[in-house]
């Protein structure tokens, strides 16, 4: 007749069992890495965006209506000249934000306004900036521009 072993209870964890296990914890690191991120990073990027939004909504209300709109910074913020009060908002979202250079971008009326760049910057981080520009032909857009 056959011999029967008796099963041994096991001691210890798989392999396959430990690289699950690795995986998730991977896994996890990797997501939060991804939900620590700067908070001046963040910022700065959503104010570049905004700004770029905002330039482009002044400028079509400028053609809409016939009108030469300048945007420059303020004390308090920035300001859209040629456009009614309130039209489009004249604060930041986050304290510190602040232009570099070029403080004054003209906005139309007509299609074309000629190259234009602003250098907007986070005074928590004064080394990483973004710049916002035009050819004058195409919409703004936004590029990241560290300094050294």
């Amino acid at each position: 007749m056959g011999r029967l072993c008796a099963a041994r209870p096991s001691r210890g964890f798989t392999l396959l069992e430990l690289l699950v296990v690795l995986t998730i914890m991977a896994m996890a690191t990797a997501g939060v890495a991804l939900v620590l991120r700067d908070n001046a990073d963040t910022a700065l990027e959503r104010e570049a965006q905004r700004l770029t939004a905002l330039f482009e909504s002044a400028r079509a209300k400028s053609r809409a209506n016939g009108v030469a709109v300048r945007w420059h910074t303020t004390a308090e913020g920035f300001r859209f000249e040629g456009l009614p009060p309130g039209a489009l908002p004249g604060q930041w979202l986050t304290e510190g934000m602040g232009v570099r250079g070029n403080t004054s971008v003209q906005l139309g009326p007509e299609p074309i306004v000629g190259a234009q760049a602003v250098e907007l910057f986070n005074s928590q981080q004064p080394q990483r900036s973004m710049r916002i520009a035009t050819n004058g032909l195409r919409p703004f857009a936004v590029q990241a521009t560290d300094q050294p």
